[in-house]
């Protein structure tokens, strides 16, 4: 069974981060983020916000949806999302999610699907949580099950023994990117159930790379095959 979660579901283990307050550096430099309010006239149209017009936006978003609505930026973005999908193990509240879900939304992917605990810190997402849907699994089949009435083939990013390189693999158009959580990686029961594992080239001394820094460049990958660049 899965089940949405709200993006205003409280996270009480974490501070709130605060988009509309301005950005604090060194030194006492204070550099405002976004922009103030609107002069008169209003433009007008049903997605703009009465309340971000009079107040300004200091919201985390591009400047195309300056002074929109939540639901207008969500419903706009539901347009033209791309056909993958993003999926991470979270069984020890791995604090990587947050980078991965800002990623997932940068590069607009369909759904965002957290495996095992339901809560995650939300403090490296950014607020970009709140123009994504987040999708929640109990465990990893049901993940599968749900992938498989959707047709969606999982592809596990792992650098395990027998996996292929990423590098010279061609994803599926359709699909769910599978995650597992910093340091063990995919679990066991993830790995019976994707169809591949992909692994991430490295040329350093270490076998392994953070796994917010993976998720992006696996995204990436599929980006650059898929996406319409303009």
């Amino acid at each position: 069974m899965t089940s949405e979660i709200s993006p205003e579901e409280p996270v009480p283990y974490e501070e709130p981060v605060r988009p509309q307050e301005p950005a604090q550096y060194d030194e006492g430099f204070t550099a405002e983020v976004g922009v103030g309010p609107h002069p008169l006239p209003w433009p007008e149209g049903e997605w703009y916000d009465p309340e971000l017009l009079a107040g300004g936006d200091r919201r985390n978003v591009v400047d195309a949806y300056r002074y929109w609505t939540r639901e207008a930026i969500v419903a706009d973005l539901d347009t033209r999302r791309h056909d993958f999908h993003v999926a991470v193990e979270n069984w020890g509240h791995d604090f990587n999610i947050g980078s991965v879900v800002r990623t997932a939304n940068a590069f607009l992917a369909k759904e965002i699907h957290i495996v095992g605990r339901r809560r995650w810190n939300r403090r490296g997402a950014m607020v970009t949580d709140r123009y994504q849907h987040v999708r929640h699994h109990p465990d990893t089949e049901s993940l599968t099950v749900w992938a498989s009435a959707e047709n969606l083939p999982i592809i596990g990013i792992d650098n395990l023994p027998g996996a292929v390189p990423l590098e010279r693999t061609e994803l599926p158009r359709r699909c769910v990117l599978l995650f597992g959580q910093e340091g063990p990686g995919l679990t066991e029961e993830a790995r019976r159930h994707v169809s591949v594992v992909c692994s991430i080239a490295q040329f350093g001394s270490t076998r392994s790379i953070n796994a917010g820094a993976a998720a992006a460049i696996a995204m990436h990958a599929w980006v650059q095959r898929y996406a319409e660049i303009g």
